[in-house]
């Protein structure tokens, strides 16, 4: 017996995580979408996995590229976390053209200047799981900041790590 979807989405708002923009580029197209749903797999070789909303806009091409990136966001791209969620309205490739300073590594896939780190993968396995695809990625390179630090999505709403440091410490 399984509980109802408003239920699990209720509970999972207590699972903090990273929030990340998952990038991919297919027929000279760029696509992407903001996710929390990212877990390491396997350190050798090292893999990560995401698992993306089969309606989601980028989910196909992300299949048809066979390569996306993983870009762990920092405090001050929430307005892109925003964006590739859909806040805006902006669509498609049109949200990478007046937001963030984007490069590519290996895969071709976009990557965002100033993540804490960002993985650069390609697709090696991917799973159908209800709702979603969880898509596989072994890391073929990566972009790394020590400096920056992450933000987090607690509770419905977007959190800066200082912050949960500042409430530990009252």
């Amino acid at each position: 017996m399984s509980i109802d979807a408003t239920a699990f989405k209720k509970g999972m708002r207590h699972l903090a995580a990273s929030v990340t923009l998952i990038t991919t580029r297919h027929r000279e197209l760029r696509g992407g979408l903001t996710a929390t749903a990212v877990c390491s797999v396997s350190a050798e070789p090292p893999q990560i996995l995401i698992c993306v909303n089969k309606t989601a806009s980028a989910h196909d091409p992300i299949g048809e590229a066979g390569f996306f990136c993983v870009n762990i966001l920092a405090p001050d791209h929430r307005k892109l976390a925003e964006r590739f969620a859909g806040m805006d309205g902006v669509e498609g490739d049109e949200r990478f053209c007046d937001m963030g300073d984007w490069f590519t590594l290996s895969t071709g896939a976009p990557v965002l200047k100033g993540c804490p780190v960002s993985f650069d993968c390609k697709l090696v396995t991917k799973v159908a799981a209800g709702t979603h695809t969880i898509y596989i990625g072994e890391i073929v390179d990566l972009a790394l900041d020590p400096e920056a630090k992450p933000l987090l999505y607690a509770d419905g709403a977007f959190v800066h790590v200082d912050a949960l440091k500042h409430a530990n410490a009252a």
